[in-house]
């Protein structure tokens, strides 16, 4: 029987499965973290889905980051994170509807997206409530249409929403909202596996 996709993480936090995802996706991260904040002076960052909250406590090290933040629908996940960092901003909501109390240089969001029923009113409220004039969503996912490697994963991990879209639909849902110098990266391309799609917008 399929679940949602916050009790299916919920799971994973308590089995410890979640550091082996954090792992996973560390490369590609690492490389969106390259690509969107080279650049920045002093910034702000807010990680979407943001786990076991293990790279809010990377980005609070980092010399020209202000301040650091991490939000994500799982209780369990959030409840981990806070134990490991108790001193850290974790936020337990629900990305859909929630409005932060301040606004961000860079939000980050790894492999998220395609699990919200209507993803393009979630880039809709973080372009209007979430972003500072100027501020930066980087988006990463693995599973788009163009990466066929991919198709069977909603089946595998047994979710009831993952949303298996083409590129150019992220394109057009960062187009619409009104992102500006929008573009557009594959993330360890590697035989049959076409990379992470990373898409960055400017507000």
């Amino acid at each position: 029987m399929k679940k949602d996709p916050i009790n299916v993480f919920g799971d994973w936090a308590l089995s410890g499965r979640d550091e082996g995802m954090a792992k996973g996706h560390a490369d590609s991260v690492k490389a969106m973290l390259e690509l969107v904040i080279t650049d920045q002076k002093e910034f702000s960052f807010l990680d979407v889905g943001c786990g076991n909250g293990w790279l809010v406590r990377k980005l609070v090290n980092h010399p020209k980051c202000l301040y650091a933040a991490g939000v994500d629908g799982s209780e369990h996940m959030i409840a981990k994170a806070q134990s490991v960092d108790k001193s850290g901003n974790y936020f337990c909501q629900d990305i859909r509807q929630w409005n932060p109390s301040k606004t961000f240089d860079v939000v980050h969001s790894m492999e998220v997206f395609y699990y919200v029923e209507k993803p393009d009113l979630l880039i809709q409220n973080i372009f209007d409530s979430w972003l500072h004039p100027g501020g930066k969503l980087i988006m990463g996912i693995d599973f788009y249409y163009e990466n066929t490697s991919c198709h069977s994963w909603q089946e595998d991990c047994g979710v009831t929403i993952m949303q298996l879209f083409p590129k150019n639909t992220w394109i057009d849902y960062f187009k619409k909202v009104g992102f500006k110098n929008i573009s557009s990266h594959h993330i360890g391309v590697k035989g049959d596996w076409k990379g992470t799609l990373v898409l960055i917008g400017e507000k």
